[in-house]
């Protein structure tokens, strides 16, 4: 299918099942989004990680269709379909959730985010209180002020997306060709601790390794200004969120540790935290996928 035009709204099927619909924002972008699970059940949305795509919705596919759940599962700007914005900070997302919300007939929704997804997650609970239901944070990242022994990896990606963001591009377009041409496990080790990216079923691997590939199909603008603005104040104000929101998170967790994610937690007034044990970035997502879409029946 080609691409489509700045000025209309397509939709298509995807190969795993899924639709994707793009959607005209202002007068030169697209936003894309894809559906899973009920096309009549109970709305809810949900946000990639950094980097990710709409793709990575297909994990909750099967869980969402037996809870009765519409999963809408945007491309934040600048991934997979969704056109680089000028601009881009954790507050855009009211636009996204607006774009996708109307464009799919729901008032309001339920809000899932995953990784890198979290920010986003909570800024959408902040300001768009309207429209926005219950909010699960998995895995989610956390304001730089309150991070300690991030990753060497990331803080180089942080770096590079801050000073040289040309080169990082050059990087994540080298990473992705790699990507195509070894297993999910070169992919699937990046969100795994240590001697468990074993453990991960051999479909979720595919998904992760799908959901990466596509997060740089067309752009890479929308990862390195998701770097960049990690290392930035969110600007978020916590005090404004008044609905509930659920912190799950692996207490083995080595991409974001989960003392950061005990004091976020508590600038939350309305946040509670579910610890999973033995669980790592990626197997937490996994492990909780269906407590979670439970949460909003």
């Amino acid at each position: 299918m080609a691409t489509p035009t700045p000025n209309s709204t397509q939709r298509r099927l995807e190969q795993d099942g899924s639709q994707t619909t793009s959607v005209p924002v202002g007068d030169d972008r697209q936003l894309a989004y894809a559906e899973y699970g009920c096309s009549d059940g109970v709305p809810v949305v949900f946000l990639h990680g950094t980097p990710g795509s709409r793709r990575l919705g297909a994990l909750f596919e099967t869980a969402a269709r037996e809870r009765g759940i519409r999963l809408l599962a945007p491309d934040r700007p600048g991934y997979g379909r969704s056109s680089p914005w000028p601009t881009h900070s954790v507050h855009d997302i009211g636009q996204v959730v607006d774009t996708v919300l109307d464009d799919a007939g729901v008032s309001t929704a339920g809000l899932i985010a995953f990784s890198g997804g979290g920010p986003y997650a909570l800024a959408a609970a902040a300001t768009h209180t309207d429209r926005i239901g219950r909010v699960d944070v998995i895995a989610g990242a956390t304001p730089p002020d309150d991070r300690e022994k991030t990753p060497a990896t990331q803080r180089l990606l942080a770096g590079l997306a801050t000073n040289t963001p040309l080169v990082l591009r050059g990087l994540f377009r080298g990473q992705a060709w790699i990507a195509t041409h070894l297993p999910p496990s070169f992919i699937v080790a990046q969100y795994t601790a240590e001697n468990t990216v074993e453990s991960i079923p051999d479909a979720a691997a595919e998904v992760v390794k799908e959901d990466f590939l596509e997060a740089f199909a067309r752009y890479r603008r929308g990862a390195v200004t998701e770097f960049h603005n990690a290392t930035t104040n969110w600007d978020v104000s916590f005090d404004d969120i008044d609905t509930e929101v659920c912190l799950w998170h692996g207490e083995n967790d080595t991409n974001v540790p989960i003392s950061a994610v005990r004091r976020l937690r508590a600038k939350i007034p309305t946040a509670e935290l579910r610890v999973l044990d033995d669980a790592d970035h990626l197997q937490t997502l996994l492990r909780c996928i269906p407590d979670v879409l439970a949460e909003h029946r």
